[in-house]
Order: C-alpha cells, then sequence, then structure tokens
C-alpha cells in the first residue's frame, strides 16, 4: 500500500513571553490564548510564582479585625497563626529538602504574634527559596535529589509533583481563611474572592515586581 504525504507539523505563530515560558499566539482571538508551551521549565517557575501572589493578594486584604480572631473549635488558634504557617511550611519543606544541597532556608516567623508586613516581606523569602528548590531539581534533570531529612516519604519528589504538592497546601488554608472570614462575621468583598482567582492579573503582578526587583538591583549594584 502507498504510504502517504507526511503532514507536516504546523508552526507556531507568536512570540515567547520570557517570563512566562509561553508562545502567545499572535492570530488568537483572545488575548488571553495561548499556544502550547515552548519554555516548561521557566513556565514551571512562573507558575510557583503566581501562586505565591495569589497567596501574598489575599495576606494583604485580610481584614484587621479578623487578624487575631479566634477559630471556631480551636481558641487557641488565630488566623494570624493560619497565616503564619503559610510561610513556616515552606521554611519547613525548605529544610527538609532543600538545606542538604545549599537551598538557603529563610527564618521562620512567630505564628502568634508576627505582623501583616513581616509577614508579606517573610514570604518573599520562602518564595524565593521555593523557586531556587524547584530551579535546582529542574537542573537536575527534573526530580530534586533526596535528602537525608526527607524521611517522610509521602511526595514524589520530580518537580511537576513538588510544586503541585505546595501550591495545594496554599490553596487549602486560602480557602480555610475566606471560609472563616464568612463564619465569624467579617465576609470578604467579592473583589477580594474573585481576585485570589484572577490569575492573569496575579500572574501578570509577579511578572511586574520581579523586574522592579531586577531593576533596583541593579540600581544599586557598585
Amino acid at each position: 500500500m502507498a504510504m502517504g504525504k507526511r503532514q507536516r507539523e504546523p508552526q507556531l505563530k507568536g512570540s515567547t513571553n520570557r517570563e512566562s515560558g509561553v508562545v502567545e499566539s499572535s492570530s488568537a482571538k483572545s488575548p488571553n490564548a495561548m499556544t502550547p508551551l515552548a519554555e516548561p521549565h521557566a513556565t514551571l517557575l512562573a507558575s510557583w510564582r503566581t501562586n505565591n501572589r495569589v497567596t501574598e493578594y489575599l495576606i494583604e486584604r485580610i481584614p484587621a479585625a479578623l487578624w487575631d480572631a479566634p477559630i471556631p473549635g480551636a481558641p487557641r488558634r488565630t488566623v494570624r497563626m493560619i497565616a503564619g504557617h503559610l510561610h513556616n511550611a515552606r521554611c519547613m519543606w525548605l529544610k527538609t529538602l532543600g538545606k542538604e544541597h545549599g537551598i538557603t532556608v529563610p527564618a521562620s516567623v512567630d505564628r502568634h504574634n508576627v505582623a501583616r508586613q513581616e509577614l508579606l516581606s517573610a514570604l518573599k523569602r520562602s518564595s524565593q527559596g521555593m523557586e531556587a528548590l524547584l530551579a535546582f531539581g529542574i537542573a537536575a534533570g527534573g526530580r530534586v535529589p533526596p535528602s537525608k531529612a526527607y524521611v517522610w516519604r509521602n511526595l514524589p519528589l520530580d518537580v511537576h509533583h513538588v510544586l503541585t504538592y505546595f501550591v495545594a497546601h496554599e490553596g487549602h488554608h486560602r480557602g480555610q481563611i475566606v471560609m472563616l472570614a464568612r463564619q465569624l462575621g467579617h465576609r470578604l468583598p467579592g473583589d477580594i474572592t474573585a481576585g485570589i482567582w484572577q490569575w492573569n492579573k496575579r500572574m501578570q503582578e509577579a511578572t511586574g515586581a520581579r523586574h522592579a526587583g531586577r531593576k533596583a538591583a541593579r540600581a544599586s549594584a557598585p
């Protein structure tokens, strides 16, 4: 039987977004339409930065009256403590998976007393650590090498599982804070609860902050 002509692969038109690693189609009908990923590793790191920005966005907007509100059924715990746990959990995993390999582990915060701005600064440091851990795994062939401290073997160490595990953890606690706000009589406005799902906007904010940080670093360099 005669073999048919081999079909040519379609060529992607457009430019690659260096921050997100996505090829943006010039013929897309929607400004948010995207073609298949061109730089999956860059996109994986950008995905973490977007998740971190979503967490920051919520922490920035927790009403002051809610910050020290006791949690129903667990009166010794507060919303402040849940928020601080987000940073401390990152630090714990960085110590477990990354310290042995030279990844910097930021200091934990005092969950009982941490102030909002103090926590936001801490989240930036732990986010950089998480990004460094993922980049280390990418450079090691797509898996974070095992460490002696990793004895709780519940997490596959390929970078995709590592990323989704940490994003799921933070998503759980973000949802917990939103639910508690409603239960405690401080229901968050709709623009805030919708904002934690506006990932295109949060990605743009994360990208802008990264550019600003690089520019500031260059300006302060000798």
